[in-house]
């Protein structure tokens, strides 16, 4: 009978482990020049050509587009960016690269079909 509590201990002190919570991890800071109302809410609004408006919401390596009546997509990080400050996100249904022109609130958003290219600004 000993054994047996001896071993149900061990095995809750193991599993106990694993039922332990993660630590939390928060979200990377927003590029710079978002504007502090729009660093609390998390999401960047921008304005574009061809009649395109989006809100972006970054966290980790993704960006979460939502164009409305265009619809909301999942881009991941690419490798691209021809400085630090601009960041390339993709799927195959679009681009989205942000951190342009020299204030670096600008960005440019590509839709593969129909094919669409927007310059857009940030609010």
């Amino acid at each position: 009978m000993a054994k047996f509590m001896v071993a149900t201990a061990m095995a809750a002190f193991c599993l106990g482990g694993c039922s332990s919570v993660a630590p939390f991890r928060s979200a990377p800071p927003p590029p710079d020049g978002v504007p502090a109302a729009t660093q609390a809410s998390g999401t960047v609004r921008y304005r574009c050509d061809q009649g395109v408006a989006f809100a972006v919401r970054f966290t980790d390596d993704t960006a979460l587009v939502d164009a409305g009546q265009r619809g909301s997509d999942v881009l991941l990080r690419d490798a691209g960016g021809a400085t630090p400050q601009q960041t390339v996100y993709s799927n195959a249904r679009m681009r989205a690269e942000f951190g342009l022109g020299a204030s670096g609130r600008e960005a440019m958003l590509r839709y593969a079909s129909p094919p669409v290219a927007a310059h857009c600004v940030q609010e």
